[in-house]
């Protein structure tokens, strides 16, 4: 029935993305970039943001939504219509990557969550000493992941590197799982 009425939606040609993942991750960072605004004045976000872009004929509402450990508990709140999850990971944060690995595989288990498109943007890899996509996959366990289609893109939301790249492959599955037409 879900992915009836996904269905149904996804003939407007509309998706809706969530953005998650622990704060300092570079998740505003990304959708800024991907906004062509400036990425030098960001501040943490506490709530969430929508934007809006038109990519390969498809209209993207990406929802970034804040990571801080207290607002966590308020992912669920976003979680309906989800068309995909853009899961941003810190490539230079070791210390946190077995929470980074326990928030994403709590996701992973919500029924509302269940068929998303799972995009790991592995972020800030244009900082030397930050873990290699190989490395990130090990630690989060993803090979492990089979309820979900899920692809790692390493990134910087800085310079925008592979950002698109990400962007193709969401729309891709989406519309590889979801389409008709």
């Amino acid at each position: 029935m879900l992915s009836i009425l996904r269905k149904a939606r996804l003939k407007d040609k509309e998706m809706r993305i969530l953005m998650l993942g622990l704060d300092n991750a570079g998740k505003t960072t990304i959708v800024k970039k991907i906004m062509n605004e400036d990425v030098h004045t960001v501040s943490p976000t506490l709530g969430f943001i929508i934007k809006t872009i038109d990519f390969q004929g498809y209209k993207l509402n990406i929802w970034d939504v804040g990571g801080q450990k207290t607002i966590r508990s308020y992912w669920r709140n976003y979680f309906e219509k989800t068309d995909a999850l853009i899961w941003v990971v810190d490539a230079t944060d070791r210390l946190r990557v077995e929470d980074c690995k326990a928030e994403l595989k709590g996701l992973l288990l919500e029924e509302r969550l269940a068929g998303a498109s799972l995009l790991v943007f592995l972020n800030k890899t244009d900082v030397a000493g930050g873990m290699s996509e190989q490395e990130a996959t090990q630690l989060l366990d993803l090979n492990s992941v089979l309820t979900h289609r899920w692809v790692v893109v390493p990134c910087s939301a800085m310079t925008g590197e592979n950002l698109e790249k990400g962007l193709v492959w969401v729309v891709q599955d989406a519309r590889d799982r979801l389409f008709l037409y």
